[in-house]
């Protein structure tokens, strides 16, 4: 993926100069910074160019060859190429496309596979898992009776004796692995050996390590799992969407959860774009790509542990990373993301394993690669990120120390250009 893609927007500019400021400014922020949410990245020209284009004028209610509405003829070579393509980056039996975004997703995943008040297993929010995993604020909770695992105290690591024997104890309809917040490496193979002795659908989550998956670097759970979904737009470098595959036997009823069950017309331009990114994905060079983005992870690990921060693990075996700041220096994570982001450095805050603190102002930051790998950045390059992001901790309440320091980033980040 070459950089310095073009942002073309004459027509916008004189129509809607508002709208155009707005995205100019927001491209300028994004390549002025550094940008360590992990559940973000930066999409190619081919991807922004297919997201913008004409598929969004058609309404395709219905799959290829079975539409509620004529003129399909050219959607239904756009969305079976997605298919197709997706079908091949993970080996999977089935595929479908049409998912706007994770969470109704996930909903598809346990319209299909379970009754209304069937109980599943997902891991707890606090503790790396995702709102659709069965919190209780959440649809997954309320139309679910969701019985949550979490990790050990002792090394905040997934404890499987511990899930099997709950499983056992609760007999589950369903378990759910893949987490948003977990900086390990999951064993699926165990997960799956847990769910055939309790009798329960086997389901991932791979929203944010599906590019990982996809290329080998983490385990690949979709040719015997049940189900698996991801969302598109994190180390899949993909539009912002989501897709679900599934055995050949879970096909029917995961078409039918997404149409008619949950959604109505899919959009199409987005399928496009995905197909687009699924064609990158197959590309040799992504392999590269997601092995740098877990080499630079574990190298600003390191960076900041020699610092003496407290990492949740210990380090990394991903993407991600998550920073007990209020343990290192006595900050919030809602205090450390807000004196980041003064700096030019944005992250998010997040939850830690038995958080004595609330979601909203929890005890840790949780930052990743991604987007950096993206824009080309490297194991030592990752070191001076570490050191920026201690140096604005250590200065979190000195705006004029973080106004200076903003100044560096963005002559660090001028190196690593990616859209003009």
């Amino acid at each position: 993926m070459e950089a310095k893609y073009e942002m073309h927007l004459d027509f916008l500019k004189d129509y809607d100069p508002d709208i155009f400021k707005a995205i100019v400014d927001e491209k300028d922020r994004q390549m002025d910074g550094i940008e360590l949410i992990p559940s973000e990245n930066l999409v190619s020209q081919g991807v922004l160019e297919a997201m913008g284009s004409v598929p969004n004028n058609k309404y395709s209610e219905g799959y290829p060859g079975k539409r509620y509405y004529g003129g399909n003829e050219f959607i239904d070579i756009i969305e079976n190429l997605a298919i197709d393509r997706l079908k091949e980056l993970f080996g999977a039996e089935h595929a479908n496309v049409q998912l706007n975004s994770g969470s109704p997703a996930n909903m598809a995943a346990y319209y299909a596979a379970m009754e209304i008040g069937d109980t599943f297993m997902g891991l707890k929010l606090t503790e790396g898992g995702h709102l659709t995993h069965g919190h209780p604020v959440n649809f997954s909770g309320k139309l679910y009776n969701c019985e949550q695992y979490g990790v050990s105290k002792e090394d905040e690591r997934l404890d499987y004796d511990a899930i099997l024997k709950q499983a056992k104890e609760l007999k589950p309809k369903l378990i759910l692995s893949g987490y948003t917040a977990y900086p390990r490496e999951i064993d699926f193979k165990k997960f799956r050996e847990i769910c055939d002795e309790v009798g329960a659908v086997c389901m991932a989550d791979i929203s944010h390590i599906g590019g990982l998956c996809a290329t080998g670097i983490h385990e690949n759970p979709v040719p015997y799992f049940d189900i698996v979904t991801t969302t598109t737009h994190k180390t899949l470098r993909g539009p912002r969407s989501a897709v679900i595959m599934c055995k050949e036997e879970f096909a029917t009823k995961i078409d039918k959860a997404v149409f008619p069950g949950l959604q109505g017309g899919p959009h199409e331009h987005i399928i496009a774009a995905k197909a687009v990114a699924f064609k990158e994905a197959l590309e040799p060079n992504f392999k590269n790509y997601t092995e740098q983005i877990v080499k630079n992870a574990k190298a600003m690990a390191e960076g900041l542990m020699d610092a003496g921060l407290r990492l949740v693990t210990d380090g990394t075996d991903n993407h991600l990373i998550l920073v007990d700041t209020f343990g290192s220096k006595q900050l919030t994570g809602k205090e450390a993301e807000h004196a980041l982001e003064l700096a030019g450095i944005y992250c998010n805050k997040n939850t830690i394993p038995f958080d004595e603190r609330t979601p909203w102002d929890p005890s840790g930051i949780r930052i990743g690669t991604p987007v950096l790998t993206t824009r080309g950045m490297k194991e030592s390059d990752m070191k001076e990120v570490a050191d920026f992001m201690v140096k604005v901790l250590d200065n979190a309440k000195d705006e004029s120390k973080l106004a200076a320091i903003k100044v560096e980033v963005k002559e660090f980040c001028a190196s690593f250009p990616f859209y003009k």
